[in-house]
């Protein structure tokens, strides 16, 4: 798109700032880099200006834009010159740019359509220059704004940028620092989050549905979506393209408006489609059918297409190939899905792709009779996903629990921050399909990654989500939640009429880390009901238990019905988490529409109605009362602060590695060399112990005395660094006489076993500790990910490495070293003492902070890092750069 000679003497044309948005109202828009063609764009756009706002950008009346600034300002050379705009059914509607005036500084300016004034733009338009400028080293951005723009002056002291403005010969002179901060990145978020969760309103709690059907399959898939919305409401479905209505949607009357289309009709028909929905004020479309292609194959209608054809006109789409949508609780209840059938109104919202996987949560919720609020399938999830889901739920006041059921995640460093929001607001329960979790069912476009399946479950686990291994555990476990407390402690009182059962369960209690209450009870194989009120009186008279597994086994008379009722007694009666084991029977202990017993009536009355799940086996049971407890103790000890270690500097090191990328090609990866990348490690304070790299044994020696002795000495081919165990590394050289030996035993190994000649660095010998390896690396999937684990064969073959995605809290860096199964070798084992555990999460504060503002950075490796009881020293570092490849994160896109 770049031409022109400013052009040509700029930056090549940045596509990774193109991007899609959703703005305040709940509508998309198209934001990108302006290019000379947009010239006459912008003779429009201003003429559509009123006078006093083009006073308010200009500070002066200006009927028409000079020709000369005119070329000014649509030819940028995306470096000192940069602007964005945003694009609305093919028109400008929005003007955002910068100029630098300093090396890290920038003026910038920003202009709004009359028309869409109150959306929100100029916020957007401001994250988006904010992080152009922080790839482009900019540090600050600096504006004059006339007294009287208050929309201007708010976008930014509203951005949660330290906004310093003061009044200079009639001008509001702004100044502010653009790197983010918790608070600008908390109101980046709460923007997002509202804007996605009103754009999913349309979706999950529409006003007005169009349904429209054309072709064979789509015709007899609308004839199926007819039949379940026929209690939608009067007058709140209007149908075009069956038999006994108007056959397209301009023909409808004139009236018809609508939030939510579901569409079944061929691809090609869904594009020629899309304007006359837009007409009827749609604002969302559910897609049943297929027909699209991820990529570009003959015959096919490319999804992206699909998608910025939606996106001009400002709708969000569902699918292709959704299975589609169910609202159960309130009055607007909708069943929108290919699945006839009656579904108890609750608190559980559940998510899922596949249309297979619909069909079968949503008969597997009937069977157990689980209570929900809502239910989407996403199908190939080319536009809204599981991330637009929770952002809805949310803000659901009917939604208290939520169910992901995961074929991949197309955006996990989102998903980890959407669903750590979701989480801490009520729990989120996870089954991720397949063995990698990233599966690649026809149609889906998942980014490939090398990272391995752990990353994914710790990045899950790290946002609080409680993983389960099949749709059963995950629906019985949202059973326990949604229908009783949390647990207050871990304390687990059992009874049972099975002596097999409660040894079964004592063990599987402390297993999962809870404590078996005492006066738990094993009745005899013939308890009655009368029995089990007995225990349960009893039980109630007592405050040393928390929660309270009941089990049944109807081994000669079946006194099920009586057994239940006292089941659900104690639960109403005590508050407490209660679940049962009752074979025989399964899912919920009290059907839909029972009545609970009057209090007066009885000892037996209950209070309210309650629901007690029933789990199939002891072992499901009692790992769901540990998931259970675990959210619990995550919500109650809190997540920590951001980390931002002190004494970095960061102008410097975005200078190093745009001067180390000068004339880089994008594609290519550049090793730096060692002295650029101990600099950059300086940068952000972490210090490597200093090495030299020698071609003889006159230059180690030499190298020996200057560095002093004692040293190490290590040959320097890749597969052989670090390795001892084949003498390639020697340490604790005292003398010369020493070095000799072992130059000469490394030298005669490295031909043995690779053929050549060795090539060697001396170091100086740091003080003995545990050896461990702290990795950052950009992964397709993933963006920047770091990983920590102990140095060795073992923790690779064995997979003991931990995995987290910046920007990371305190809490973060302490669970990734405290869940590696070799962490007692850091916190003591055997009788030594701990090494200095804070020195070495200090270093990956530092990597994790590099890695997330530095997207040049595309490899961190510091092996090893040697922590001590006094310190850590960093023996081993290896940085790659590579042009970026990712956009900045501190902005609004969608994906």
């Amino acid at each position: 798109m770049a031409d022109g000679d400013d052009m040509a003497q700029g930056a090549p044309y940045p596509e990774h700032w193109e991007a899609d948005v959703v703005l305040r109202d709940g509508t998309t828009m198209r934001i990108r880099p302006i290019a000379p063609g947009d010239a006459d764009a912008v003779e429009r756009f201003h003429a559509r200006q009123s006078p006093e706002s083009v006073y308010l950008r200009f500070f002066a009346p200006l009927e028409r834009i000079p020709a000369r600034d005119l070329h000014r300002f649509t030819h940028v050379d995306h470096h000192e010159r940069v602007a964005l705009v945003l694009v609305a059914g093919g028109e400008l509607v929005a003007i955002g740019r910068f100029d630098r005036i300093e090396d890290d500084t920038a003026e910038v300016a920003f202009n709004v359509s009359d028309a869409v004034q109150g959306k929100g733009l100029g916020s957007v338009l401001l994250e988006h220059l904010a992080a152009a400028g922080r790839e482009l080293g900019i540090r600050r951005f600096v504006a004059d704004v006339l007294p009287q723009n208050t929309r201007m002056l708010r976008v930014f002291t509203d951005a949660g940028y330290d906004v310093d403005q003061h009044l200079d010969d009639g001008l509001v002179s702004v100044s502010f620092t653009i790197r983010p901060t918790d608070r600008s990145l908390a109101v980046l978020a709460e923007r997002e989050r509202r804007a996605e969760a009103l754009s999913m309103a349309a979706v999950l709690g529409p006003d007005g549905i169009l349904l429209v059907g054309s072709g064979t399959e789509g015709t007899a898939m609308a004839t199926r979506l007819a039949e379940g919305l026929a209690g939608a409401g009067e007058g709140r479905v209007s149908i075009a393209g069956l038999p006994g209505h108007p056959p397209r949607v301009e023909d409808l009357p004139d009236g018809v408006r609508a939030d939510l289309a579901l569409v079944a009709a061929p691809a090609p028909q869904v594009l020629e489609l899309v304007p006359a929905l837009a007409a009827r004020g749609v604002r969302a479309v559910v897609l049943y059918t297929g027909g699209y292609e991820a990529g570009h194959a003959s015959g096919k209608v490319p999804q992206r297409t699909l998608v910025r054809r939606l996106r001009e006109h400002g709708m969000r789409l569902v699918g292709p190939r959704s299975f589609g949508v169910r609202t159960v609780a309130g009055s607007g209840a909708v069943n929108a899905t290919l699945r006839r059938g009656d579904l108890r109104a609750g608190g559980v919202g559940v998510f899922c792709q596949s249309a297979a996987a619909g069909l079968q949560l949503l008969d597997g919720a009937a069977d157990r009779d689980l209570g929900l609020s809502s239910f989407l399938s996403a199908g190939h999830r080319v536009d809204i996903s599981g991330n637009d889901a929770m952002q809805y739920w949310t803000t659901s006041p009917t939604t208290g629990v939520v169910c992901l059921r995961l074929e991949s995640i197309g955006n996990p460093r989102k998903f980890s921050r959407v669903a750590r929001h979701l989480s801490e607001q009520g729990p989120v329960v996870a089954m991720i399909a397949g063995a990698t979790g990233q599966l690649r069912p026809p149609g889906h476009a998942v980014p490939t990654t090398t990272t391995p399946r752990r990353a994914l479950d710790e990045l899950v686990r790290q946002a609080g989500v409680l993983l389960t291994s099949s749709d059963a555990e995950m629906l019985d476990l949202a059973a326990l939640l949604s229908e009783q407390p949390l647990p207050a402690g871990d304390r687990v009182l059992v009874i049972t009429n099975s002596g097999a059962q409660a040894a079964a369960l004592s063990e599987l209690i402390g297993h999962h880390g809870l404590t078996e209450a005492a006066g738990s009870v094993a009745l005899s194989s013939g308890a009655d009901a009368t029995a089990y009120r007995s225990c349960i009186d009893d039980a109630l008279t007592r405050t040393d238990w928390d929660i309270a597994v009941i089990g049944y086994v109807a081994l000669l008379e079946d006194d099920r019905a009586a057994i239940t009722q006292q089941i659900r007694r104690l639960a109403a009666r005590s508050g407490r988490t209660v679940a049962a084991t009752v074979y025989r029977t399964g899912g919920l202990l009290g059907p839909p529409g029972q009545a609970a017993p009057d209090p007066a009536a009885g000892p037996d009355g209950v209070a309210a109605p309650v629901r007690v799940p029933t789990f199939p086996s002891t072992e499901q049971a009692v790992a769901a009362l540990a998931a259970a407890r675990g959210y619990q103790r995550w919500n109650e000890q809190g997540r920590g602060s951001r980390v931002d270690p002190g004494g970095i500097d960061r102008r410097g090191a975005k200078q190093l590695v745009q001067s180390e990328l000068s004339g880089v090609p994008a594609g290519t990866t550049r090793r730096l060399p060692a002295g650029a990348a101990r600099t950059l490690l300086d940068t952000h304070g972490i210090t490597s112990w200093p090495q030299v790299r020698v071609d003889s044994l006159e230059q180690a020696q030499r190298a020996a005395d200057e560095i002093g002795w004692p040293v190490a000495l290590k040959a320097t081919e890749e597969v052989l660094r670090h390795r001892s165990d084949l003498g390639t590394v020697r340490l604790d050289l005292l003398t010369p006489a020493d070095l000799t030996e072992a130059y000469r035993q490394i030298e005669e190994q490295v031909r043995v076993l690779l053929g050549r000649s060795a090539a060697f660095e001396v170091q100086a010998m740091a003080p003995p500790g545990v050896a461990c390896v702290v990795r950052a690396a950009e992964d397709p999937l993933y963006g920047p990910i770091i990983s920590l684990g102990l140095a060795g064969d073992a923790s690779e073959l064995l997979d003991d490495v931990s995995f987290r995605v910046p920007p990371l809290t305190d809490g973060d860096i302490t669970e990734m070293v405290r869940t590696l199964r070799a962490a007692p070798r850091l916190l003591g084992h055997r009788g030594l003492p701990a090494v200095d555990v804070a020195a070495l999460e200090d270093i990956i504060a530092r990597v994790a902070v590099l890695k997330d503002e530095l997207a040049e950075v595309s490899a961190i490796e510091l092996y090893p890092v040697l922590v001590s009881g006094a310190g850590a020293a960093v023996l081993g570092m290896e940085v790659d750069v590579a042009q970026p490849r990712r956009g900045d994160v501190a902005r609004r896109v969608l994906p």
